[in-house]
C-alpha cells in the first residue's frame, strides 16, 4: 500500500497535478485549504485508508501541483478535481473540504451530483460572510508587495519560528499558528502567492466572503452532508456551523479545537467520518428529481418529491 508520505504526479490539462493516495475501498477525496497542501490531511490519512482510499491533491496552485497564471475561481478547481479523478480512472467520491476546500467541495457537488456520494465539510468556507482579517487583507492592492517583503529569506525563519513556538502554548489564539508558519513560508513563492490571491479575488474582499451555498444550500437534501468545526476557530467562526442545512446534516463541533480539528483530533475525526459514512447510503444522481427540485427551489418537501419528478398532490 503506497504511503502518505508519498506524492505522485499526473499531467491534466498540461498542467503538472501532485497528490497522495493510499488505501483501498470506496474512494474519499480530501481537499485541503488555502495556502496549504495535502499534507494537512497526513493524521488522518492512515486511519481512513483502512477502510477506504483516501487521495488527497495538492490543488492547483498550491504544493507540488504547478502554479500557472490560470483559472482560480472555485469552478475551474472542480473541473479539475473531476479531470483528476477522471485521468485516475476513478467515477465517484465522497468528498471532504477544509475551509476553501470546503467551498471547492460544495462546488463539486453542485457542479457533478452524479459523480458526489457525500459531502464532508470541515470548518468550511462558503456558510457566513465573517473571516479572518489576515485573509481579507490579502484583497487588498499592494498587499502582494507587502507579503513578498514579509518573508523575505533573511526575516522569513525568525518569523516562521517564532508563530511555531507560540503555537505550543495553551492559549486559543495561538493553536493554530503551526500551520499559519506553513502557510506563510509557501507564500515566499511568488507563483503561489499569485495563485492564492488570484483565489481570494474570486470568493472574498476586504469585507468578507460574498460567494456563499446559501441560497443553493436546499440542494443539500438531496445528499448526506456531514459538517466539522472546531470550537475555537479562529479563522471562520464555528457560529457559521448553525447556518448549514442542518435538516440533513450531521454537524459536530469539538471542543478544545481551532480551524483544523482534523489535526486537533484525528482519531475523532476519523471515527465521525466512518460513522457517516456508515450510517448514510450514498446519494443516487437522477436527472428528473434535481429538475424538480431545482423546480420548486426551497419551497418544496422532499417527501414530495420522487425520482420522477413533483409528486402530485393529494386530497
Amino acid at each position: 500500500m503506497e504511503s502518505v508520505e508519498d506524492v505522485q504526479h499526473v499531467l491534466v490539462h498540461g498542467y503538472r497535478r501532485a497528490y497522495r493516495i493510499c488505501g483501498s475501498g470506496p474512494v474519499l477525496l480530501l481537499l485541503h485549504g488555502l495556502g496549504c497542501d495535502s499534507s494537512t490531511w497526513a493524521p488522518v490519512m492512515p486511519a481512513l485508508a483502512e477502510r477506504y482510499t483516501v487521495i488527497a491533491p495538492d490543488l492547483l496552485g498550491h504544493g507540488e501541483s504547478d502554479k500557472p497564471d490560470a483559472d482560480y475561481s472555485l469552478g475551474a478547481y472542480a473541473n479539475g478535481m473531476r479531470d483528476l479523478l477522471t485521468v485516475l480512472g476513478i467515477d465517484k467520491v465522497t468528498v471532504v473540504g477544509h475551509s476553501f476546500g470546503g467551498g471547492v467541495a460544495m462546488q463539486f457537488a453542485y457542479q457533478f451530483p452524479e459523480r458526489t456520494e457525500r459531502v464532508v465539510l470541515v470548518s468550511t468556507g462558503g456558510l457566513g460572510k465573517e473571516v479572518t482579517p489576515l485573509i481579507r487583507l490579502l484583497t487588498v492592492p499592494g498587499s502582494g508587495l507587502a507579503i513578498g517583503a514579509a518573508t523575505l529569506g533573511p526575516l522569513r525563519p525568525l518569523v516562521s519560528t517564532a508563530m511555531r513556538t507560540l503555537a505550543r502554548l495553551p492559549m486559543r489564539a495561538t493553536r493554530d499558528l503551526d500551520e499559519v508558519a506553513g502557510i506563510y513560508e509557501a507564500l515566499a513563492d511568488p507563483a503561489q502567492r499569485r495563485a492564492v490571491q488570484r483565489v481570494t479575488s474570486h470568493v472574498l474582499n476586504w469585507r468578507g466572503q460574498f460567494v456563499t451555498m446559501t441560497d443553493r444550500s436546499y440542494l443539500a437534501r438531496l445528499m448526506p452532508v456531514l459538517v466539522v468545526w472546531g470550537r475555537d476557530d479562529m479563522v471562520i467562526p464555528s457560529a457559521h456551523a448553525d447556518l448549514a442545512p442542518t435538516d440533513v446534516s450531521d454537524v459536530h463541533v469539538l471542543e478544545d479545537s481551532g480551524h483544523f480539528p482534523h489535526k486537533d483530533h484525528p482519531e475523532q475525526f476519523a471515527r465521525l467520518v466512518t460513522e457517516f459514512i456508515d450510517h448514510h447510503e450514498p446519494a443516487h444522481y437522477h436527472r428528473g428529481r434535481w429538475r424538480a427540485v431545482l423546480r420548486r427551489g426551497n419551497q418544496y418537501e422532499l417527501e414530495s418529491v420522487t425520482p420522477e419528478g413533483v409528486a402530485p398532490a393529494t386530497g
